[in-house]
C-alpha cells in the first residue's frame, strides 16, 4: 500500500476522531424524539389589549388554573387584526408589569410638607379624589363667559388621559369628564 504522508496525516487523524468520538458516548443509531409538555396546556386564556401605547395590538394572556391566578405566559394575537400576533419589546415584556415584586398594588399618600409616602385604603383614596375634585370644580365654575354667554365650565381642571383606554372606555371617560365642565382634555398617547 502506497501511502503519501497527507494521506497517512489525514487517515491518522480521522481515525483519532472517530475513537475520540465513540469515547464520549456519542450513539450513532437512530434517535427517538420526545414532545415536552407545554406550560401553557391547562392554563386559562384570556385575549386581551397591550397597556402601553395607543396602538392596540392583541395579545393573549395564559393564566395558571392552580388556584393562584398567576400569569404564566403571554404572546401576542394571531387573530388580531392589528399585529397579527407580533408584539414589539414593550409588549413582550407585558409579564413583568403584573409579575413584579416593585409593583404599587396599593394607593400611597403624601400629605403636604411630608417626605414619606403612606399607604392608605381604596376608599380612602377614592372619597378623597372626589371631595378635592368638587370643592375645585365648585370654587372655580363658570355659568357664563365675559360676553354673558352660558358656558357653564371650569378651566381649573385638566385630564391627560390614558393610551391605554379602547375606544369604548375614552368615550365613558370624555362624558364624565364633559359632564363636570371640564375643557381641558387631553390625550398622552405620544408623551
Amino acid at each position: 500500500m502506497n501511502v503519501n504522508r497527507r494521506e497517512f496525516i489525514q487517515i491518522t487523524g480521522a481515525a483519532a476522531a472517530g475513537i475520540a468520538v465513540s469515547g464520549l458516548g456519542f450513539d450513532l443509531g437512530p434517535v427517538r424524539a420526545h414532545a415536552q409538555m407545554l406550560k401553557t396546556r391547562y392554563a386559562k386564556e384570556t385575549t386581551t389589549i397591550c397597556p402601553y401605547c395607543a396602538v392596540g395590538c392583541g395579545a393573549i394572556v395564559h393564566t395558571s388554573q392552580k388556584g393562584d391566578g398567576r400569569v404564566i405566559n403571554i404572546e401576542g394575537d394571531p387573530d388580531h387584526v392589528i399585529n397579527r400576533g407580533s408584539l414589539c419589546s414593550k409588549g413582550a415584556s407585558l409579564s413583568q408589569l403584573v409579575e413584579n415584586s416593585r409593583r404599587v398594588t396599593e394607593p400611597l399618600y403624601r400629605a403636604p410638607g411630608a417626605s414619606d409616602w403612606k399607604p392608605v385604603s381604596w376608599d380612602w383614596a377614592l372619597s378623597e379624589i372626589a371631595k378635592r375634585v368638587q370643592v375645585t370644580r365648585d370654587a372655580n365654575f363658570d355659568k357664563t363667559n365675559a360676553k354673558g354667554e352660558m358656558v357653564n365650565r371650569t378651566t381649573a381642571i385638566a385630564s391627560v388621559g390614558s393610551a391605554a383606554l379602547d375606544n369604548e372606555e375614552c368615550w365613558v371617560y370624555q362624558a364624565l369628564l364633559r359632564s363636570l365642565g371640564l375643557v381641558y382634555i387631553e390625550h398622552q398617547a405620544r408623551i
